[in-house]
């Protein structure tokens, strides 16, 4: 569907029966690690090649028993597979609402930005002529002062 505008707002009973339910969802997934960017470097990575693998490998070592040493744990290999597929069925459905969010929060921050420039513009004119807007225009515009020293800086070389 194309982006239309977005006119929606959120309850302050949804709002605290979402984050029930991410608490719901983080209490059912007590496992959950957090890594070091060293810890993520050196870890197998695993796509969809590598699931397939993965899947092959549960097969041969639970019809191959015989083959493998004895400390070797089939079933640990079985509940790490079920562990991934399950968490990889997950992810895929929380990736989708996590985009969902992401760009609706880029909409209608855009719109709400786009307002208030509107808003911006029309103060910064009636503040020449309108006792009391000055101030209000000066605060408004503080946001594009950064900009604006850039600017000249770039321009004039520096």
């Amino acid at each position: 569907m194309a982006y239309q505008n977005v006119n929606a707002s959120i309850s302050p009973q949804d709002i605290q029966e979402i984050k029930a339910a991410l608490q719901t969802v983080q209490k059912k997934l007590p496992f959950l690690i957090t890594l070091t960017t060293e810890e993520r470097r050196k870890l197998f990575k695993m796509g969809d090649k590598s699931l397939a693998f993965v899947n092959n490998s549960v097969a041969a070592a639970q019809s191959n028993r015989d083959i493998l040493p004895a400390s070797f744990d089939v079933e640990e290999l079985v509940r790490d597979y079920q562990l991934v597929s399950t968490l990889t069925e997950l992810l895929t459905s929380m990736r989708q609402l996590t985009e969902q969010v992401d760009d609706t929060l880029l909409a209608v921050g855009s719109d709400a930005m786009t307002s208030s420039l509107t808003v911006y513009d029309y103060v910064k004119t009636a503040a020449k002529k309108t006792p009391g807007l000055k101030t209000i225009a000066e605060q408004l515009g503080e946001r594009f002062k950064a900009i604006r020293s850039r600017t000249t800086k770039a321009a004039s070389g520096s």
